[in-house]
């Protein structure tokens, strides 16, 4: 009886020492939590709390009743703080008897000798590294805490768990916890005493030696979940420590309950190998070449890198997961922001793929210093989710969009605060509130751009509910989500309905989830990142294999500008093949761009399912893949070749790149018996003509047949035909009527672009540059309109009367513009910086560094020159050459 009662109470004890190892964990999460969901901090009575209990360990004092009374006389719960300071092995005392971190006492003395004298950056990457050492060793503290009186009760005739299940649970966390406190003891004086000659790189080449221990942790993780799952689910005392129940009061209450939170203590060890690799990455990129510690360094991360290669399926699921009341795990499979619209209007939202159900959340509007926190839209089960086909789809609803033109605006204007930026940061004198002010000026325009682009339609239905439509700016995208979804969708699930609580829980869950933070807009980008490439990107698609039936195939081909996707050019369809061999080549304008797409498609002939919407892509995607354009290869002055390995299909392609500053540059032609590189008004004299033949004869052929064509202008033709049709030109062939009318409309179109930036001298000349710079600039109605028709009266009448017959062809373009999709400032962009560019001297006059500047510091302007004259009525030559003032300025 007495033995039974000496049991009692160890058990007894043994529980309350492990609900306050609990509370200590889970109060943080808590806190979080109840201040997400209710706006402010929450007052909370526990249901399990000995409130005189007090522990010693190792000089570790418990917080007293009155520590834990917080400022309004609420009770608060002791907790492990994720500082430094927390540890009972790393802290120092300061007079005071507080403990103070050394960590954090070196970090501050870092960062006043970083405002004085300024610090390498890898000191400050070593110092973090060190404070995030500190939490990991606190961290590992915590989770031994149990482990002893736990093996003390395995002895007795009620044991809490057995010897073999606390071996199993507990495995292998004493060993990585010597190894890092001994890791940590080791470089802790070496960065206190930081020099320049300082070595670590030993250091880290040991604790990568040892993932060994760690590789022995993550095979055996899994069990020792799923054996404190099962030991909570067969011992009540176990369940207990494992479930901690709140009863939380706030205007109604709640019940709650902080499940597997030593589930998440877990898996901390495997976390920290994912951190310290990505630590080793930084200190590489901060170490020189020549200094001992880098090939050291080196081989550190390679061992680490191929550990986590080795773990890597067994690591990402748990990175990713949540786990339901149930004991079920709800693994996050991909997440982005997309364009929702809703009763018409266009909503920013961050959606969530989960295995089991799809969930649609806004951020919510917080106060400064707050956590952000999402709100649930709307989820919906993967296993009532549908795709709606076009058959069964209704129309689009009434969709808010901007007008072509206002889209350009944006981009330019982004383009003129980036260059603004640029110059704040170079000034010397530059005030940071000047830079802060110009990215949140720069982010408002880049939100407003990312929110209007996109206009694919990706539609989703719940069987049970109502329908959704997201506008995407790309078939790519709209086919990963499709696949991801389809793909989960083949595993046998069930239908889940959420509760409240569990929405709150989820939804909750997501901000620490997410893989993607920020909208992919520039002012969220560190300033070391590639700002990416401005130019043309030349890209041959050579021919594609690994078709296992006969189809009708073609390509397209993306590039990322201003933070979204745009298709740029299509090759033609080759038909009824299994290896179509394309060998076309595609001249790209970059605009800060960092990938190029390559889409595979099955061209659809079905004629019942073509006169849909004019934004629905109904031909199939066989395949798709994508490159990044790193500088170092494609700017190149050879051609790069390179394969994408799609679903089984290989294409083959080539590129190379040409930045912007060089296509600038105009150089005549040595051979003055052709058209092209040649000065105008030696073209018209040779051919006794007024406008030249190779504009006449262009523009003929898309009024005929390409004005109706989506994008003409804007699409790229095949640059092979377009070198065809050039040299025919240049030669003057008889059969150039012929090659016309069987080309391409895109290639005649692409020749004409061509004409006009291969002139030695842009059409309205360099001489008169800086005016038409200057004129546009005027803001008085009547000085603009006199001002821009003397500048056209200034031009030499080849030039003039190529330029208005070149204008009215645009007008009747822009009139086609509801079929074409090409507007008067579409046209304008395409054509302003061609015809208007600064000559060489000028270029030089203004010192551009910056390729981004080189297009944000005149194309506005350029744009608005020729915008200015496709908006006027019509211009006729005799009447300008006949009025000395062709507009009164009488008011």
């Amino acid at each position: 009886m007495n033995g039974c009662t000496i049991v009692s109470c160890s058990n007894v004890l043994l529980l309350s020492w492990f609900l306050i190892w609990i509370f200590n964990i889970g109060r943080t999460l808590i806190n979080h939590f109840l201040s997400h969901l209710f706006g402010k901090p929450l007052s909370y009575t526990p249901l399990f709390f000995p409130s005189d209990f007090n522990y010693n360990t190792d000089g570790y004092e418990g917080d007293t009743a009155e520590d834990r009374k917080s400022q309004d006389g609420s009770e608060t719960m002791p907790f492990i703080d994720e500082s430094p300071t927390m540890s009972p092995h790393l802290c120092a005392r300061g007079q005071d008897g507080e403990a103070v971190s050394p960590t954090l006492m070196f970090t501050l003395a870092c960062l006043s000798d970083y405002t004085e004298k300024g610090l390498e950056m890898k000191k400050l990457v070593l110092s973090g590294f060190l404070a995030s050492e500190e939490i990991y060793i606190n961290q590992l503290e915590a989770l031994m805490l149990p482990m002893k009186p736990l093996k003390a009760t395995a002895t007795t005739s009620k044991p809490v768990l057995t010897m073999e299940q606390i071996e199993t649970i507990f495995f292998m966390i004493q060993d990585i916890f010597v190894i890092h406190k001994e890791f940590y003891d080791a470089i802790s004086p070496n960065i206190q005493q930081w020099d320049e000659k300082v070595t670590v790189g030993h250091l880290f080449q040991k604790l990568a030696s040892q993932l060994g221990v760690y590789k022995a942790f993550v095979d055996n993780y899994k069990v020792a979940v799923e054996t404190a799952e099962k030991c909570s689910l067969a011992n009540s005392q176990f369940q207990k420590i494992s479930e901690v129940r709140y009863f939380i009061t706030y205007d109604h209450s709640i019940f709650y309950s902080l499940m597997f939170v030593f589930a998440a203590l877990l898996y901390k060890p495997i976390d920290r190998v994912t951190r310290s690799t990505l630590v080793l990455h930084d200190l590489l990129k901060h170490t020189p070449k020549d200094h001992p510690d880098f090939p050291l360094l080196q081989d550190a991360l390679r061992i680490s890198q191929n550990f986590l290669s080795s773990i890597n399926e067994e690591i990402d699921p748990r990175r990713t997961a949540v786990t339901t009341p149930k004991g079920e795990v709800r693994q996050l499979v991909k997440d982005g922001f997309l364009v929702e619209v809703s009763e018409g209007t266009r909503k920013l939202r961050h959606v969530f793929l989960f295995t089991d159900l799809l969930l649609c959340a806004k951020m919510k509007k917080t106060a400064v210093g707050r956590h952000q926190q999402y709100e649930c839209k709307w989820y919906i089960p993967l296993a009532d989710l549908s795709f709606q086909t076009l058959d069964d789809s209704d129309s689009l609803p009434h969709i808010q969009t901007l007008p072509e033109h206002e889209i350009e605006e944006m981009k330019i204007k982004i383009s003129s605060i980036k260059s603004e930026i640029q110059k704040e940061k170079k000034a010397q004198k530059s005030q940071s509130r000047n830079v802060d002010r110009l990215r949140k000026k720069m982010n408002e325009q880049e939100s407003c751009l990312l929110l209007h682009s996109p206009t694919i339609p990706f539609r989703i239905h719940n069987k049970h509910g109502k329908s959704y439509l997201f506008l995407l700016s790309s078939d790519y995208e709209r086919s990963e989500w499709r696949e991801s979804i389809q793909k989960l969708q083949k595993k046998d699930l069930q239908a889940c309905v959420l509760s409240s609580v569990e929405l709150q829980v989820l939804t909750g869950s997501c901000f620490k989830l997410r893989t993607v933070h920020n909208i992919p807009v520039t002012s969220n980008k560190d300033d070391e990142e590639s700002p990416g490439l401005y130019g043309f990107l030349h890209v041959i698609v050579h021919k594609a294999t690994g078709f296992k039936e006969s189809a009708n195939l073609y390509c397209t081909l993306e590039v990322d500008s201003f933070g979204y996707f745009v298709s740029k050019a299509i090759t033609r369809v080759f038909r009824d093949t299994t290896e179509p061999q394309w060998n076309e080549e595609f001249e790209i304008e970059l605009e800060g761009s960092q990938c190029l797409r390559i889409l595979c498609y099955e061209k659809c002939y079905d004629k019942s399912k073509l006169n849909k919407d004019d934004n629905e892509i109904v031909d199939k995607i066989m395949g798709k893949g994508q490159v990044q354009l790193d500088p170092q290869t494609v700017q190149s002055k050879n051609w790069h070749m390179d394969v994408i390995e799609m679903n089984g299909i290989k294409v083959e392609f080539s590129m190379k790149f040409t930045s912007r500053d060089l296509s600038l540059k105009r150089t005549p032609s040595k051979k003055q018996s052709g058209v092209f590189g040649v000065k105008i008004s030696v073209v018209t004299k040779r051919e006794r003509s007024k406008v030249p033949y190779i504009v006449r004869q262009c523009i003929e052929e898309v009024e005929k047949r390409g004005i109706d064509e989506v994008g003409i202008y804007r699409i790229s033709g095949v640059a092979t035909d377009i070198q065809a049709l050039k040299a025919a030109f240049d030669a003057n062939t008889k059969d150039i009527l012929m090659m016309l009318s069987d080309m391409d409309i895109n290639a005649i179109a692409g020749t004409l672009k061509l004409y006009f930036r291969e002139l030695p001298e842009p059409l309205l000349t360099d001489r008169l540059y800086p005016a038409f710079m200057e004129g546009i600039a005027l803001s008085d109605p009547a000085a603009k309109e006199n001002c821009m028709m003397h500048l056209l009266r200034s031009l030499p009448d080849p030039n003039l009367i190529t330029f208005l017959t070149l204008l009215e062809h645009l007008k009747r373009v822009a009139e086609k513009e509801p079929v074409n999709k090409m507007s008067l400032h579409n046209l304008a962009t395409v054509f302003g910086p061609t015809l208007l560019r600064p000559s060489e001297s000028e270029s030089s006059k203004a010192h551009i560094t910056l390729a981004s500047d080189i297009w944000s510091h005149d194309v506005m302007a350029q744009v608005q020159v020729l915008l200015y004259y496709l908006q006027h009525p019509p211009i006729s030559f005799a009447e300008l050459k006949k009025n000395t003032l062709y507009f009164s300025t009488d008011v």
